[in-house]
C-alpha cells in the first residue's frame, strides 16, 4: 500500500513538469529485457539529436539522455517487474537549467518497452497499473470454447483455455433422439463443469479475496453457464455481457462492455466505508478524524483501519525565525514557504518531513489496513472538506 501511495505521489508531481519544447525523456524497459539494449539504443538517440538546431532544446535533451545513461549503469539487470526512468529540465527558468532524474519500479510486470521525447513526461503506462488494485476474473465463451482470465487494472492474463466436443458430435446411425440427447447434455455438462473449475481454483488461489466474476460471449451460451450451479457459492458473478469472440478480443470486448460496473464497484467500496465511517463519528462510536487523533489511536493500538485522501499532502516542518532563533514545528497542508513570526522576524523552513508517509510506516508495522479514498463523491467531498481528508476506524475505544 505505502509502494502505490508513494508512486501515485511521485506521479503526481511528475504530471506538473512542463518542459520548453520536446525535452523530456521517458524510458520504460521491461522486465528482463538486457539493459546493454536500451543502453545501445539511448546512444543512437543521443547522436541523433546532436542534430537539433534549438541550442536550449538539444543541451537539454542531451543533458537528459546521459544522465539516464549514468544511471543505467548502476544496474545489473532491471529490477524484478522493469524500471522507468524519466529526467528532463525541471527548471522554471528559462535562463537556468537542472536536469533532474526520477525512476521507479512498476507495481505489475512492465512489458513495453519505449522511448519518448517530448514536452510532457509519458505517465500513462505506469498511472493505469497503480490507479485499479482490485483483480477480477474474467470469462469468455461459446459452445465450442471458452477462455478464463484476470484482470487487475488494465493489464489481462490469461489463465486457461478450454474447448468442447459437445456441438461437434453427430447423431451416428441406430443411435436413438434420447440417447444422443443425454450424451450431448452430458458432454456440455463436464464443459460447463471444466470452465467452472477453472474459475473456482484462481478464486481459491486468492482466498476468495478477487473482487467478483465477468462472464461475455456470443448467443445463450454465458447465461447457461452461470446458471448451471457449477461455480462454487462464494463467487460473485458482477455481470453478463454479450461479445462477439471467446479469445483475447472477446476478453477486451468484455473490459469494454463492462467498464461502467467497474467504476461502480469501485465507487461502492469507497461508498461502504465513508457511510461507516460517517455512521461511527455522528453517533460517537468507534472512529475518530484529523492527523493527531488518527495518529494516536495508531500510537494506542486501538486503530483497525485508516482512512486517507489519496490526494492528502501533510507535512511536519520546521521553521526557524530570523528574528529570535526560536523553533517552530507546524503540520501542515501544501507547499512550505516563509511566513511571519508573532516577534516580527521571518519563519524560513529548514526542515520538512512528510506525515503520510510516517503513518503509512507505522500502519504496516502494526498491521493495520490503509484504506485511500478520493474526492469524485459527495462524501468523499465531505470526507475531505469537513473531516481534513483522515481518519481512522477504532477497534475500541
Amino acid at each position: 500500500m505505502k509502494k502505490e501511495y508513494m508512486l501515485l505521489r511521485e506521479i503526481k508531481r511528475l504530471k506538473s513538469v512542463r518542459g520548453s519544447g520536446t525535452q523530456l525523456i521517458s524510458v520504460y524497459i521491461p522486465a528482463g529485457y538486457q539493459l546493454s539494449e536500451e543502453i545501445s539504443r539511448l546512444r543512437n538517440e543521443y547522436s541523433t539529436s546532436s542534430n537539433i538546431k534549438s541550442k536550449q532544446t538539444r543541451t537539454n535533451v542531451l543533458g537528459a539522455i546521459d544522465k539516464i545513461l549514468q544511471y543505467l549503469k548502476l544496474f545489473r539487470e532491471t529490477p524484478k517487474n522493469g524500471l522507468v526512468v524519466f529526467a528532463g529540465n525541471t527548471s522554471n527558468d528559462p535562463g537556468k537549467t537542472e536536469i533532474e532524474l526520477f525512476s521507479m519500479e512498476p507495481v505489475q510486470p512492465l512489458k513495453v518497452n519505449i522511448y519518448r521525447c517530448d514536452s510532457t513526461f509519458l505517465l500513462d503506462p505506469i498511472e493505469e497499473m497503480v490507479e485499479t488494485k482490485d483483480t477480477y476474473v474474467l470469462v469468455v465463451l461459446d459452445g465450442r470454447e471458452a477462455t478464463v482470465a484476470t484482470l487487475k487494472g488494465s493489464q489481462i492474463h490469461v489463465i486457461k483455455r478450454f474447448h468442447s466436443m459437445a456441438h461437434a458430435k453427430m447423431k451416428k446411425g441406430g443411435q436413438s433422439a434420447d440417447r444422443f440427447k443425454r450424451a450431448r447434455e452430458e458432454d456440455i455438462g463436464a464443459y460447463y463443469t471444466q470452465i467452472a473449475d477453472g474459475v473456482n481454483e484462481v478464486f481459491i488461489q486468492n482466498e476468495f479475496k478477487l473482487k467478483g466474476l465477468l462472464v461475455g460471449g456470443p448467443g445463450p451460451m454465458k447465461e447457461y453457464f452461470v446458471k448451471s450451479g457449477k461455480l462454487n457459492y462464494q463467487v460473485k458473478v458482477l455481470g453478463v455481457f454479450d461479445t462477439g469472440y471467446t479469445d483475447e478480443t472477446g476478453l477486451n470486448e468484455l473490459l469494454d462492455k463492462a467498464s461502467d460496473l467497474l467504476k461502480e464497484q469501485e465507487a461502492a467500496q469507497e461508498r461502504k466505508v465513508l457511510e461507516r465511517f460517517m455512521k461511527e463519528i455522528s453517533s460517537g462510536g468507534l472512529a475518530v478524524y484529523g492527523y493527531e487523533k488518527a495518529r494516536d489511536a495508531l500510537d494506542r493500538g486501538q486503530a483497525d483501519a485508516l482512512i486517507i485522501n489519496k490526494d492528502l499532502e501533510l507535512h511536519r516542518i520546521t521553521y526557524k525565525c530570523s528574528a529570535c532563533n526560536q523553533t517552530l514545528v507546524r503540520i501542515e497542508k501544501g507547499k512550505d514557504q516563509q511566513t511571519k513570526h508573532d516577534d516580527g522576524g521571518t519563519l524560513t523552513p529548514v526542515e520538512k518531513q512528510d506525515v503520510i508517509e510516517e503513518m503509512l510506516d507505522m500502519a504496516d508495522k502494526k498491521g493495520v489496513d490503509t484504506i485511500f479514498v478520493s474526492d469524485d463523491s459527495p462524501l468523499g467531498k465531505e470526507f475531505m472538506m469537513g473531516f481534513q481528508g483522515i481518519a481512522a476506524l477504532l477497534r475500541y475505544k
